[in-house]
């Protein structure tokens, strides 16, 4: 009895602290949720849940809202579909692999926030590289002001997160594809299976597992995600491109209302605690695999 117990004794401290640093923020955006809240941060009167009501009669918040599910399942779809092609041809045995998976793999490396500002100056409406290049292959004939519009500002941003986000997406299928033994190939192409019958009925299966823990992994990084959008466009034009995480800033740091931003950090928290329960139920359902 005294084995079992040791184990569970031994990471108690850290259960502790995890739990402190996790759950006290938690209690304060309880606390600051349910209050009326000063500029300030000082807590006055009980309110309840009139925070919650605010945000459900702000239209701001509700095309945030649809706008954030739309912005993390476009990206991570998007991402899914790029990266899986991509991986196949990296997991193959052709000269300069290596190079070309340290090429495709560096922009996980730089920083979000300076791959934002790139964009931002290459998509720029008077002088930026992609108007430059357009032009000069004659498909366009005046300059296009990409992200002066929601109609274009929006899709850039979506395109620009499913570029950031394929690195990491191939990291992970190159893990599953480096599982998969060459033997089913082999046995495979014996029987006379074309390539898209291999990739049927071997790779997609067996690579399941890998997708399922790319997309929850995706959702909650990219659900969260806050230098592309506020780097290039800070929501604009008229809050037309802000996601949840945009719409928070805002609400608590040029609006002030903190008891509001408050309530939308807890409900980007249930969400977010949705997608962390699915991948911990995955995880498991794969190590009893």
């Amino acid at each position: 009895m005294h084995n079992r117990a040791l184990p569970y004794l031994l990471i108690l401290p850290s259960l502790f602290l995890a739990a402190v640093v996790i759950f006290w923020p938690v209690y304060d955006l309880v606390q600051i949720s349910t209050h009326d809240v000063s500029r300030f941060g000082q807590l006055r009167d009980f309110i309840g849940l009139a925070n919650f009501a605010a945000l459900a009669d702000d239209p701001d918040f509700m095309a945030a809202l649809w706008r954030t599910g739309l912005w993390t399942l476009s990206v991570v779809a998007g991402a899914l579909i790029l990266s899986i092609p991509v991986a196949m041809i990296l997991n193959s045995d052709f000269y300069g692999r290596s190079a070309a998976r340290v090429i495709i793999l560096l922009p996980w490396a730089v920083s979000l926030t300076m791959t934002a500002v790139v964009w931002r100056w290459a998509l720029n409406g008077e002088s930026g590289m992609l108007n430059s290049a357009l032009m000069g292959l004659g498909l366009i004939d005046q300059n296009i002001q990409w992200l002066a519009s929601a109609g274009t500002a929006f899709p850039m941003q979506v395109l620009i997160g499913i570029l950031v986000t394929v690195p990491f997406t191939v990291t992970i299928f190159l893990g599953g594809l480096s599982s998969i033994p060459e033997d089913l190939y082999e046995a495979a192409a014996l029987e006379g299976a074309s390539a898209w019958q291999q990739f049927r009925t071997i790779t997609l299966p067996l690579l399941k597992p890998f997708i399922n823990i790319a997309i929850v992994l995706n959702m909650i990084y990219v659900f969260n995600s806050f230098p592309i959008i506020w780097v290039m466009t800070q929501g604009g034009p008229a809050n037309s491109t802000d996601i949840l995480v945009t719409y928070l800033y805002k609400l608590a740091f040029r609006v002030g209302k903190l008891g509001e931003a408050s309530a939308v950090s807890l409900v980007m928290f249930a969400i977010l605690l949705v997608f962390t329960m699915i991948y911990v139920r995955l995880a498991m359902r794969e190590r009893e695999a």
